[in-house]
Formats: structure tokens, C-alpha cells, sequence
């Protein structure tokens, strides 16, 4: 652990070198001392999750053969927190939906992002503690309303750690709601916008193909696209990509620069605007 150089002896009274490696030492108390915060840290932490006991009850949950039970969350509990997360900011902007929708379909949307996606909330829950999902679950039994919605999708979204959450900062968990549910809101309308991309997408190109086949198809009734077919050298009805290679062929070759007519340069011009519009 080092030394206290106020105990070594003066250099009057002894010719003993004092060691040059104080730093090397000082470097070493440091460390022990952060390790040993770190240490009591996590003993606090682990002191500080246990799981609620009620004073009668005292076993563990794999104890099974015992006659009294651990209960890691109650129903009132579950009541308490509802009025604390019911008086925060942002509270009346969430809403208990529906599986697709609101808390109950942000409770859904979780489940199926975390690592076990075919599970219910309750056998995840109970995956993190045994009887933990078991526990909520009881204790939120009856009509689903907004505040054990709110509770439960806490659970969801933080695991074991909802319980010091909701009872240290209800307002940090609302915040935290109001943004899951943001942003599910989010990335279900940008699948809604996609699908009706490609959706419209597949509409445009059939009637682009549909368009090029009737044009394809009608005999010549309109003089000024028959000429402009003619400039650029194609039959009537031809493809949008044919009348572009076809002006990129004829611009190099009238362009003025070039020693070709500014006249004709021009009609290929006029044609391609009127056949490509």
C-alpha cells in the first residue's frame, strides 16, 4: 500500500536512500483506492435491487417447497406507481391503445425486438427472476387501464430495473414512454410510406408499359409528333430510351461546334422536347 514519507527518517539522522519510486507507489494507492470504491459501489447496487420482501415472508423464490413466498411486485405497489407516473408532464399525451397502438402496442413492439422475441412479457420477466412476470401479472389483474398499462410497459422497457425506476423518477419513465412510443409511431409510418412506394412505384411502371403499347399501337394523328419522329430518325411509337440515344447521336452531329447546321441542331432539339415530355 506504500508509505508515509513523514515517518521515514531525516537525512540527518540516517544515511538510508529514500526510495525513487514514489510515483510507481502513489500510482498503486490510487488504484486500490478506486477498486475498493468500485467494490463498495456494486455491494450498494446489489443491496439496493433486491427484490421486495414482506416481512413475514423471507425465502427464496426456488425454494419451492416452502410455505411462504417472495413477492417482488404488489398491487400496491402497482397502485402507487400509477398515481406518480399519473402526475408527471407528458402523462396525458400517452394512451392505452390497442396491440397495435399506444402502450399496449408499444408492451408488443418491445417483446418482439428483445432476444426472445416468441415470449410473452410475463415469461420474460420471469426469465430475468423467477416470478418476477408472475408477480406483475398479479398484480395488475383486472381491467387494463392506462396506469397498469404504464407500469407494465415500464417493466418491458427496463426489466428487473423498472422497480427503482418507478420509484426514483416516475417523470424519467414517462419521458422514456413518450419516446419508445415516438418512435414506433415512427417506423410504423415509414413501413406504411414504403409500402405505398413500391406500391405506386409497380401502378407507374404498368402504366408507363401500358402507354408505350397504346402508342405503339395508335396510327399517326398528331403532325407535329410524326415530324419530331421523323427528325430524329425513329418510327412512330418508339421508346422514350430510343428517342434519347437517337438525340445524343444527332446533337454530336449538328452541334455547331462541330461544323453542323445551327438550324438542324435546333429541330433535333425542339423534337426531343416534344417526344420526352
Amino acid at each position: 500500500m506504500g508509505f508515509d514519507p513523514r515517518q521515514w527518517p531525516s537525512a540527518g539522522r540516517s544515511t538510508r536512500p529514500i526510495t525513487s519510486n514514489i510515483d510507481a507507489l502513489l500510482a498503486e494507492n490510487e488504484a486500490l483506492r478506486l477498486e475498493v470504491q468500485r467494490l463498495r459501489r456494486e455491494l450498494a447496487n446489489r443491496g439496493h435491487q433486491a427484490p421486495y420482501r414482506e416481512p413475514s415472508r423471507q425465502r427464496r423464490p426456488s425454494d419451492a417447497g416452502s410455505n411462504t413466498n417472495t413477492v417482488w411486485v404488489r398491487v400496491e405497489q402497482v397502485q402507487h406507481w400509477g398515481e406518480a407516473l399519473a402526475q408527471q408532464r407528458g402523462w396525458s399525451r400517452l394512451r392505452a391503445g390497442d396491440e397495435a397502438a399506444g402502450l399496449q402496442g408499444l408492451i408488443t413492439t418491445i417483446n418482439r425486438r428483445s432476444f426472445q422475441p416468441h415470449l410473452s412479457l410475463e415469461q420474460r420477466l420471469d426469465h430475468l427472476a423467477p416470478g418476477l412476470g408472475r408477480d406483475l401479472q398479479a398484480a395488475v389483474a383486472g381491467p387494463r387501464t392506462k396506469k397498469r398499462l404504464a407500469v407494465l410497459a415500464a417493466f418491458a422497457l427496463y426489466g428487473l430495473s423498472a422497480r427503482e425506476w418507478l420509484n426514483d423518477d416516475p417523470r424519467r419513465v414517462v419521458e422514456d414512454l413518450l419516446r419508445e412510443l415516438d418512435r414506433m409511431e415512427r417506423s410504423g409510418a415509414s413501413a406504411s410510406r414504403s409500402r405505398r412506394t413500391r406500391s405506386d412505384q409497380r401502378a407507374s411502371d404498368r402504366q408507363s408499359r401500358d402507354q408505350h403499347t397504346r402508342d405503339r399501337q395508335t396510327q399517326p394523328h398528331d403532325p407535329r409528333r410524326q415530324e419530331a419522329y421523323r427528325v430524329l430518325g425513329l418510327r412512330w411509337g418508339s421508346s422514350k430510351e430510343a428517342v434519347k440515344q437517337a438525340h445524343r447521336r444527332l446533337v454530336k452531329q449538328h452541334h455547331p461546334d462541330m461544323g453542323g447546321s445551327a438550324e438542324a441542331f435546333r429541330r433535333v432539339n425542339d423534337a426531343y422536347q416534344l417526344l420526352i415530355a
